[in-house]
């Protein structure tokens, strides 16, 4: 569908035009005998090969399939190039080498947006650029639509979001973000399975909505006549599989939150979340590290990235600041501004609303009005309220706080882990504070899950467990800043 936001009157009534003629075409190719979309070939050579292997005065022949994408005809001769998934081969017909009948089909049905089956032999021309010499050709699939020259603007975004193929036909940068993205999973799936962790798959569909503080989407089994949620989280889940002994265990998958669009939220995301047993917070700030180093030296070549116009070295180890220490480095609150006597004080001048917030909770609030957007370099937020944390294990040295942290980068949150709570005792309490919670109108707090605390009674050894948004991160390794760059389809109010 063409966006009606973007083309003017008059481009309508070209592109109109222009279907009309490219289906005229349509027509008088099968008149003659000859299939638009022809039946399906086997293509073993890329266009990329023919440049790679190309040596002068050798006569191998290669047969590549690609989508014209520029044409330019010179009386007896065309040349044109053709994308495939390896990249641009520019392929060059003459009249003498294909034949008159053979080159009159190309010059006069062949357009940009068909994709084309190309045999010939590779040359260099005078402007030293490696192409093919066609000696026959196919049309493999007609396109009926010209293809947009460029995209830009704001009212440009709509049709790169709702018809990404025409983004991914068009845009190089859009189609390597994408293969980056691609190639962050495969690298962190590696770094797992080489340190002995386990890839699961767990419930889509959950009957209590848990692992996360968020507002579920709600749906209904016919067969079983009874309301499920679109997970928010697999935490509960994977945490039941560490106590069954699958001690190191991740997952990589969607997770659903019934929350607002923004540049740093879609409703449907992809997490990993990953769980290892007899190991510890501290210990596991450093396997993240560890990991960020790594898939961005894979995936781009170095660990020096760029966050917008800052340049970042993920090889060195990451700050570690609490809350309070954070406020402190990126304002100009002081330590007595931040004193139980004078905290609310500070909180009215930030217009931060704090009467029915304890003293972690203000101080924490004013962390994320003052500092967290200002965490460019990477940066462990560490000494959590426990209040927050209802899934997380005390801090041995401060019962106040969770033995937890979150991870920014670019001033935005990544990652999120914490020694987990397997005291079940303590989970039932905090579940029931929750619970009251839900029922004063807080649709994000979680419900009370019998069946997990039955899962703890059977013993859940130490463990730390984490989740990473990788939107979020491809968004980091390709200095992308807003997330519908990174999700191939992201979520888009439908137009009526």
């Amino acid at each position: 569908m063409i966006d009606e936001k973007f083309p003017t009157e008059e481009v309508h009534a070209i592109e109109s035009n222009e279907y009309e003629v490219r289906l005229a075409k349509v027509h008088e190719l099968r008149r003659r005998g000859i299939e638009p979309w022809a039946e399906n070939v086997a293509v073993d050579q890329t266009c990329a090969e023919v440049i790679s292997h190309y040596q002068e005065n050798d006569a191998t022949s290669y047969t590549v399939a690609g989508r014209v994408m520029t044409m330019r005809k010179h009386g007896k001769s065309v040349f044109a190039h053709i994308v495939d998934r390896s990249g641009r081969l520019q392929v060059y017909l003459k009249i003498d080498r294909v034949g008159e009948a053979e080159f009159q089909l190309f010059d006069q049905f062949i357009d940009i947006g068909d994709i084309i089956l190309c045999h010939g032999s590779a040359f260099k021309t005078k402007t030293g650029e490696i192409s093919l010499a066609v000696e026959s050709f196919r049309l493999l699939s007609k396109c009926l639509h010209p293809l947009p020259e460029k995209f830009h603007g704001i009212a440009d975004q709509e049709i790169k979001y709702r018809q990404r193929y025409l983004d991914l036909m068009t845009n190089t940068q859009t189609r390597d973000r994408f293969i980056a993205r691609s190639l962050i999973i495969r690298t962190m799936r590696n770094f797992f399975d080489q340190r002995g962790f386990l890839e699961v798959e767990t419930p889509m569909l959950h009957p209590i909505p848990g692992g996360a503080s968020a507002r579920p989407f709600i749906t209904h089994h016919n067969a079983l006549d009874m309301d499920l949620y679109l997970r928010i989280s697999p935490e509960l889940y994977l945490k039941r599989l560490v106590v069954g002994g699958l001690e190191r265990v991740y997952e990589i998958n969607r997770n659903f939150r019934n929350e607002g669009v923004s540049t740093r939220h879609n409703p449907e995301f992809t997490m990993v979340e990953f769980y290892m047993a007899y190991q510890e917070y501290n210990f596991i700030m450093s396997f993240i590290e560890e990991l960020f180093a790594t898939i961005a030296q894979t995936v781009i070549g170095t660990t020096n990235i760029m966050i917008g116009e800052h340049a970042v070295d993920l090889s060195k180890p990451f700050d570690r600041l609490s809350p309070a220490q954070a406020i402190m480095q990126y304002s100009s609150i002081t330590v007595e501004d931040l004193l139980e006597e004078r905290i609310d004080i500070t909180c009215a001048t930030h217009n931060i609303a704090y009467t029915s917030l304890s003293y972690n909770k203000k101080v924490f609030a004013l962390f994320e009005a003052v500092a967290e957007k200002q965490l460019i370099n990477p940066t462990f937020i560490v000494d959590y309220p426990l209040e927050l944390s209802p899934l997380a294990k005390k801090d041995s040295k401060n019962a106040a706080n969770a033995a937890r942290f979150e991870l920014f980068v670019g001033g935005i949150e990544l990652s999120n882990g914490f020694n987990e709570l397997n005291d079940p005792l303590d989970q039932a309490d905090r579940f029931k504070q929750q619970v009251l919670a839900h029922e004063a109108g807080d649709d994000e707090a979680m419900h009370y899950d019998a069946d997990y605390i039955t899962a703890l009674e059977y013993a859940l050894p130490p463990t730390v467990g984490v989740g990473i948004g990788i939107d979020r991160l491809a968004m980091l390794i390709t200095n992308t800043w807003s997330i519908k760059e990174v999700i191939l389809f992201p979520a888009l109010k439908i137009r009526v």
